[in-house]
């Protein structure tokens, strides 16, 4: 994108984490946000954060699993703001443990908000994207989007998804003047491990406790290459070395890295 003065971008997952740092990236960069979470305490607290630089600013309570709550959410951004220009589709969820233990229940949640969140953002969102002079869709994929990861079996499924998906709307979209971009960060500080679901409470504690020796990267780190990422026009951005390791590993050797990770894997599974 040319500028960010008086653009209009719809954060969704903007309590905290990534969405909140974009947020405010987005915000110093003279844009002005239509946050979009469910949790409204926090959803509050990025609103203020956000008033404070000024910025104009409005607030969505909304799931992005609900595809009626969705199909509403573009009618309520113009109606408050005139305009939209730039999407985040950042709202996501993990699932921690062996996929035969993962109810089906969590299995429909995760995938709710972490695919079906992004395809009905870009749906609703990109006749108005289409309609700005120019407009981009951020797409947050990850690490296990480059690589299948166990334990995260659903988690993975959703976030190739979202990378093939951005890919092929990148092809669609580009003689209309919107861009796509998809996110791949790795070991990035946010609670999306603290809040996951698991299948035993010895699973979660095990996760948290691994995430917190391996995620070094800020959100506000993160949230600066995002918006790099949007002025530049960028296809795919990885974020974190361990992004770039396990990207050209897989590329190079893409069976070979799959064993590597069993070798890993296995000597957890008595857990």
């Amino acid at each position: 994108m040319k500028q960010f003065r008086d653009r209009v971008a719809v954060v969704t997952g903007a309590g905290s984490g990534i969405g909140r740092a974009v947020s405010l990236a987005l915000a110093h960069k003279g844009c002005h946000l239509a946050l979009v979470d469910l949790n409204e305490v926090e959803l509050a607290e990025t609103a203020d954060l956000v008033r404070a630089l000024p910025a104009k600013v409005s607030t969505h309570a909304v799931d992005v699993s609900d595809r009626e709550r969705m199909r509403a959410l573009p009618a309520a951004v113009l109606a408050e703001h005139g305009a939209v220009h730039i999407l985040i589709n950042n709202a996501g969820v993990d699932v921690d443990g062996l996929f035969d233990a993962v109810s089906v229940e969590d299995l429909e949640w995760l995938l709710g908000i972490n695919l079906m969140g992004v395809l009905y953002g870009c749906k609703f969102f990109l006749p108005h994207l289409k309609a700005a002079e120019e407009a981009h869709i951020v797409n947050i994929s990850s690490l296990f989007g480059l690589v299948g990861m166990p334990e995260h079996a659903a988690y993975s499924a959703a976030k190739f998804a979202v990378r093939g998906f951005s890919e092929a709307l990148w092809t669609e979209v580009i003689d209309d003047h919107v861009g796509v971009t998809s996110v791949h960060p790795g070991g990035v500080k946010t609670n999306i491990v603290r809040r996951s679901r698991a299948t035993s409470s010895e699973v979660h504690q095990d996760r948290i406790e691994r995430f917190d020796k391996i995620a070094r990267m800020s959100p506000e780190g993160a949230a600066e290459q995002i918006v790099g990422a949007i002025e530049k026009n960028r296809l795919r951005i990885r974020i974190c070395r361990e992004t770039y390791l396990v990207d050209w590993l897989k590329r190079l050797f893409p069976v070979a890295t799959q064993r590597l990770l069993l070798r890993l894997y296995r000597p957890g599974r008595a857990r």
